[in-house]
């Protein structure tokens, strides 16, 4: 099968497209034919070797941490899919960018009728991130303040809906040309990063959602108030920071639940939330859309078409 592989860390020129073994489904995991996958930035930090999680020891590898396909194998013991269902989720550090990929099926939901293939591929990590974020690690109910950081990018623009479908008032940053897009989503403000100040706007918040870092992160303690929750996607928040007395903080990453995924999708299948697909590339120009997508500013989500019958 051919595979967008790594066997080093780098820049573009380090990945390549390969033939390699189709993988079988070993216990409690299923195959999947992949029709579609999705990008994300963690995928050129892999590649570059900025993800801490992957190290050296664990190349070569295939790029790709989200897809969306159908099931032509079920390993022993897996009980809740059934060969032929269309299928997606999040997977590993290991295995999205190829024509099929081995997935526990714990981690896999059946794609609703209503979602093409895009859109189902663009879903799982982003939406966990924005998902468990809010959710999980923020404690969001319904009236809470939430500032969300980088509202318009793939993880960012489901983090702005699902907060809004739990109720929330929303304001996100985001650059100037990007605002429409912010207020397309609905957002109650959509602030401009660069003319504006975030924190002489917002205050008294409950949630900040950091998916910016850096300067960003430590200026958002002081948009929270007291019992607030800062929650980053990128690095630990600054416990000592001077605003963060009477505040929480963390930093978390992503787990892929397919139970999770399946109330996620009811949402979109119901049409209170988008995924919008900025851009879709065939598996062949993964680096094209790794550079689409690094370049910035990119409105959603970029996918991959792995099989023609899409």
């Amino acid at each position: 099968m051919k595979a967008i592989r790594i066997a080093a860390f780098g820049g573009p020129e380090v990945m390549s497209l390969q033939d390699v073994d189709r993988p079988q489904a070993l216990q409690g995991e299923v195959l999947v034919k992949v029709m579609m996958a999705g990008t994300n930035p963690v995928d050129y930090k892999i590649r570059e070797g900025q993800y801490p999680e992957v190290k050296q020891d664990r190349l070569p590898l295939t790029l790709g941490r989200e897809v969306a396909g159908v099931v032509v194998q079920l390993g022993e013991g897996v009980l809740q899919l059934n060969e032929g269902d269309r299928v997606f989720g999040m997977i590993g550090a290991d295995g999205g960018y190829a024509e099929y990929a081995r997935v526990p099926a714990e981690h896999l939901a059946r794609i609703p009728d209503s979602l093409v293939w895009q859109t189902a591929a663009g879903l799982p990590l982003a939406g966990h991130t924005a998902w468990q974020a809010l959710v999980e690690h923020g404690h969001l109910e319904q009236g809470h303040k939430v500032l969300i950081h980088g509202g318009s990018g793939g993880v960012g623009h489901l983090a702005v809906q699902f907060a809004k479908v739990k109720g929330a008032e929303v304001y996100a940053t985001a650059s100037a040309e990007s605002l429409p897009f912010l207020k397309s989503l609905g957002v109650d403000r959509a602030i401009d990063y660069k003319a504006e100040r975030f924190e002489d706007i917002c205050k008294n918040f409950d949630l900040v959602i950091d998916l910016i870092g850096g300067e960003t992160q430590s200026r958002s303690w002081q948009v929270l108030g007291e019992g607030g929750r800062l929650v980053s996607t990128l690095e630990m928040p600054d416990a000592h920071h001077p605003q963060a007395e009477g505040k929480t903080g963390t930093r978390f990453i992503a787990d892929p639940r397919g139970h999770e995924l399946t109330e996620m999708a009811g949402y979109v299948d119901a049409g209170e939330v988008s995924v919008v697909i900025a851009e879709t590339f065939p598996l062949e120009q993964a680096k094209a859309a790794l550079d689409y997508l690094a370049d910035g500013h990119v409105h959603g989500k970029v996918v991959l078409r792995v099989h023609e019958d899409t």
